[in-house]
């Protein structure tokens, strides 16, 4: 499997100030968007969410987003190593994903950019 990146994940109360932060300590502009009642911006190799505290609450849970080539590769080697896959793959708005508890008991988003492939 080969992984691409990692986005840290950063839970925020006001979007707009924290995304005029993070695009200034980035040097890049925000790519927004809206999944399941939580405002996203993907800001370098940060992504900020903010909504309602039960969506939050969950969002938390997921120590980083990990950006791999293939996600039903990653699939398949989670798997045989032991992790517990909790959901997906699913699409997202730039790709698939799914997310995953390690053996160790730390969850992980895995995601790729498969946009508009067939699966």
């Amino acid at each position: 499997m080969d992984i691409l990146g990692t986005t840290l994940r950063v839970c925020v109360d006001d979007l707009e100030a924290a995304v005029v932060f993070y695009e200034r300590l980035a040097g890049a502009k925000a790519l927004r968007f809206e999944r399941g009642g939580v405002q996203v911006a993907a800001v370098g190799c940060f992504l900020l969410m903010s909504g309602p505290e039960a969506e939050l609450e969950v969002l938390r849970k997921v120590a980083a987003t990990i950006a791999v080539k293939d996600v039903d590769e990653a699939h398949q080697l989670l798997s045989e190593l032991g992790a517990r896959v909790i959901a997906g793959p699913v699409p997202t708005p730039v790709g698939r994903n799914l997310i995953a508890m390690h053996p160790d008991g730390v969850v992980y988003e895995y995601v790729d950019r498969n946009v508009g492939a067939a699966r």
